[in-house]
């Protein structure tokens, strides 16, 4: 049995057993979807959006597109992690002139590392890249550097250093819908310069045969990062977006030591199956309990609504395990 290692979860961390005679190894939360496209006044949607425990509650930053469907992100509180209060106006940044304009912002992560809360989202500026910011307390906002030139998204730092550097998994990308992606891992030792660029690995067959991306913040467990991604189908009928996982070497994230050839989830129920984009799961966000090995997702649903599911440690691993992907030579890709 793996294990998950990291803080012990807030004891109300959101929690459905997995139903009888269900053999798959994601499942969803039955009262979904958890947050409405119209929760605040202003939005059309509020989907892929990240949360973390924060005191004895929780804490979010959400993408909310509003009704003239322009993109930005909104900080959020909750007592349960089900039940939201969403700020109505979108978060004010500190920082230079240069770094905090705004084109848009969007498909938010968020993780604590060393005593802060840091942000990485999509963020436009002259084509999108990643944003980086940091708080303490979900209401002041520091915003540092772009990571990367234009064009990059889903970036997605790691929840501590590695090899004394903060790290970073993206998916370089183009201004559009973009037709293509594989992940990259990069670190840097100041949160502005970053470098050491890895391939960590591309599309396969099937359901990730377009683009592949990284979603949640890696968990770190004793066997490796597991890492939840989304792929990307182009169908006849457009893109389908599921999530599969893969393990990264602990200390080497690039070096992939297992990869799943099956999704572990993906859009089956009317509000993933219609909205503003249809057929669309992506994942953001988990909160993880080391001692039961329970994992909490957070998720966009056709681009319109949040989701929540369930799974374990185990539950991904073994799947994975079940339905491999051969990942070929690691040390000379």
């Amino acid at each position: 049995m793996a294990k998950i290692i990291g803080r012990p979860a807030p004891a109300n961390m959101p929690w459905q057993d997995k139903p009888a005679g269900y053999d798959k190894p994601v499942w969803r939360y039955t009262e979904n979807p958890i947050i409405p496209r119209d929760a605040i006044p202003t939005s059309n949607s509020i989907f892929n959006s990240a949360v973390v425990p924060f005191g004895d509650a929780y804490a979010g930053v959400f993408r909310c597109d509003n009704r003239g469907v322009e993109m930005d992100i909104f900080a959020g509180f909750s007592e349960d992690g089900i039940h939201w209060n969403i700020n109505h106006d979108p978060i004010v940044f500190e920082g230079e002139k240069d770094v905090i304009r705004k084109e848009y912002r969007y498909d938010p992560r968020v993780c604590l590392i060393d005593g802060k809360y840091y942000i990485t989202w999509c963020n436009g500026y002259h084509g999108p890249t990643i944003g980086i910011a940091w708080t303490e307390d979900f209401k002041t906002f520091h915003q540092l550097e772009n990571a990367f030139l234009p064009y990059n998204r889903n970036g997605v730092l790691f929840p501590r250093k590695i090899g004394g550097n903060f790290a970073m998994v993206s998916r370089p990308s183009d201004t559009g819908h973009t037709p293509f992606g594989d992940i990259f891992y990069s670190e840097s030792p100041d949160l502005c310069y970053w470098g050491k660029h890895r391939w960590v690995f591309g599309t396969a067959g099937g359901w990730q045969s377009k683009k592949v991306g990284p979603g949640p913040t890696p968990i770190e467990t004793d066997e490796g990062w597991l890492m939840i991604y989304h792929g990307v189908l182009n169908s006849c009928n457009g893109f389908v977006y599921r999530f599969g996982t893969a393990l990264l070497d602990i200390d080497r994230p690039w070096i992939v030591k297992e990869r799943g050839n099956f999704y572990v989830f993906g859009p089956e129920v009317e509000y993933e199956l219609t909205g503003d984009v249809p057929n669309v799961t992506f994942p953001c966000a988990t909160l993880t309990d080391p001692d039961t090995g329970r994992i909490t997702i957070y998720y966009g649903a056709a681009d319109t609504v949040t989701g929540l599911a369930f799974t374990t440690v185990d539950e991904l691993m073994s799947y994975m395990r079940k339905y491999p992907m051969d990942v070929g030579d690691q040390e000379n890709k």
